[in-house]
């Protein structure tokens, strides 16, 4: 059977690829063939990929809320937007998982001009910049001039010291991280200058997804038990990560949540971050 991708792209529908993506949510082998079942029946020729996306969706929320939000994942780091500075934090607190030191959102003058950099990180005496690449449209990449241009901005922020974690530090590598992918002219160009690139799926083996999974990353616009409007009052609290909602609480009070939604929320939030 032929399906529609989000780029209007017409493919082949790949069952195993699906049960894949339903069995890294945590539904059980039993739970995920009887999705399988359930959305097959109701496909048809030219169906597209964001609705079987709504119908396994909404299979998985009938077994946990938790399935559900793990499946969730990169729509969720897309909501970390309009305009991005969310997603600068998430990133943020993916490096400190790593145990580098982290600064965000600062101004430091380069050789010859002034420059606006997301994140900073440091880590074992090495300071690294880092420039998010924030896309909204699933299927946009950042292609090749996306690290040609973060070259010559590192490029002239390496020549000068720095007063950013001490009086005198030295940007000594440079990461660009997008929510969505890179194209191969990117990641060819970038290999061969010495940058560091992070993607939904690149590096292959440790990019977002895998990293996020390590360390339990998920952001708080993966949950199902919360509106839009509410994940956008956590944001806006610095309340960015799941689990920073099951060590403090009561920012769900001040989100003005009843004591019976604060206990659901919970529930999802110790289930996805495997509090259990």
């Amino acid at each position: 059977m032929k399906i529609v991708k989000h780029s209007g792209d017409i493919v082949e529908f790949n069952s195993d690829k699906l049960k894949k993506s339903l069995l890294k949510s945590g539904a059980s082998a039993i739970a995920v063939d009887d999705i399988l079942y359930a959305i097959k029946k109701q496909m048809y020729e030219g169906i597209s990929t964001k609705q079987i996306y709504k119908m396994a969706f909404s299979l998985l929320k009938k077994t946990a809320n938790s399935h559900a939000a793990r499946y969730n994942l990169r729509e969720a780091i897309r909501l970390l937007g309009p305009a991005g500075f969310f997603f600068e934090k998430y990133i943020a607190r993916l490096f400190a998982s790593e145990q580098y030191q982290t600064v965000t959102n600062i101004s430091l003058q380069g050789k010859c001009v002034l420059h606006e950099i997301d994140v900073l990180v440091k880590k074992n005496e090495q300071i690294s910049m880092i420039e998010c690449k924030y896309h909204v449209g699933r299927e946009a990449a950042s292609d090749v001039k996306v690290p040609m241009y973060i070259l010559s901005r590192f490029n002239d922020l390496k020549e000068r010291q720095h007063a950013i974690f001490e009086k005198k530090d030295s940007i000594s590598n440079c990461w660009i991280v997008t929510n969505n992918r890179f194209t191969t002219d990117a990641v060819d160009f970038a290999k061969c200058s010495g940058l560091n690139l992070l993607s939904w799926n690149y590096p292959e083996d440790n990019n977002l997804k895998t990293k996020n999974d390590t360390h339990y990353l998920y952001p708080v616009t993966c949950l199902t038990t919360l509106s839009i409007a509410e994940k956008d009052k956590l944001l806006i609290l610095d309340v960015i990560l799941v689990k920073e909602i099951i060590n403090h609480s009561d920012c769900l009070e001040k989100i003005g949540l009843s004591p019976n939604r604060i206990k659901n929320v919970l529930k999802e939030a110790t289930e996805l971050c495997s509090y259990i």
